[in-house]
């Protein structure tokens, strides 16, 4: 039980900003909790967002809730993510070749792709978010929007090879397989079925990480640290826009 705890420390402690004055160790047992973990961070991390948004509603215009959630959101994560969707951005949109784009990911300066990539994934969370709070959707769909992004990334770097034997996926890869690929599954599909008004998003995700997936291997022949953070972001735009339509045209 013990290394369980510290495998869900040292997920939260890498994947947001929350504090935790605490020194978890790493090691293999350590790190396998930890990837296991990640769909419960992010269930964490709805968690909050959806208290702050039910605790709120009433006293703050729907535009001030809005901003005040994607600003929570990206505070939360320390813009992690956000880092990996703009590199990304600037290495696909260089159209260069595959030596050149993982150059370009390893670039610490930002170029116009990367920017303009950032302006639009966060004007389309704002809209959605906004969306989502005027129709009275149910708050608990951010808990599976953030669980859901995090497993897809569990399923990516599990199942697809690393592009290098070096950098953060790598070492995380290390020492996981299918069986924590499975744990972090049963993590997020046991609790779904207590919600279902939400089922739609294991169809809606394994469309996702199938599709997501593909793509990676067309452009980079593997994964890497910034390509799982893009997963996490796309993943999270992709699960407000999937529970937008369902709410708004297949409930509606």
């Amino acid at each position: 039980m013990k290394q369980i705890g510290f495998g869900f420390i040292l997920a939260v402690q890498f994947l947001t900003r929350i504090p935790i004055p605490f020194q978890s160790p790493w090691n293999k047992t350590t790190s396998r909790w930890a990837i296991r973990s990640y769909p419960l961070v992010g269930a964490l991390l709805g968690s909050i967002l959806a208290a702050i948004a039910w605790s709120l509603e009433s006293s703050l215009p729907l535009e001030v809730m809005t901003f005040l959630i994607l600003s929570l959101w990206v505070w939360l994560t320390g813009g992690l993510h956000l880092d990996g969707w703009m590199d990304v951005a600037d290495a696909v949109g260089s159209n260069a070749p595959l030596e050149r784009k993982w150059e370009i990911m390893k670039d610490p300066h930002v170029g116009s792709f990367g920017i303009v990539a950032l302006l639009f994934l966060l004007a389309w969370k704002t809209l959605l978010i906004y969306f989502l709070l005027q129709s009275d959707i149910p708050l608990y769909s951010f808990i599976f929007i953030l669980a859901f992004s995090r497993l897809g990334a569990v399923v990516l770097m599990i199942n697809l090879p690393t592009a290098k034997q070096q950098g953060l996926a790598w070492e995380w890869k290390m020492n996981v397989n299918q069986k924590d690929c499975l744990y972090a599954v049963i993590s997020v599909f046991l609790p779904l079925f207590l919600f279902r008004d939400l089922l739609y998003f294991l169809p809606g995700y394994i469309v996702f990480i199938g599709l997501f997936g593909a793509w990676v291997k067309h452009q980079f022949k593997g994964t890497n640290g910034d390509l799982l953070g893009t997963a996490i972001e796309g993943g999270e735009l992709w699960g407000l826009v999937i529970t937008w339509i369902y709410f708004s045209f297949v409930m509606g």
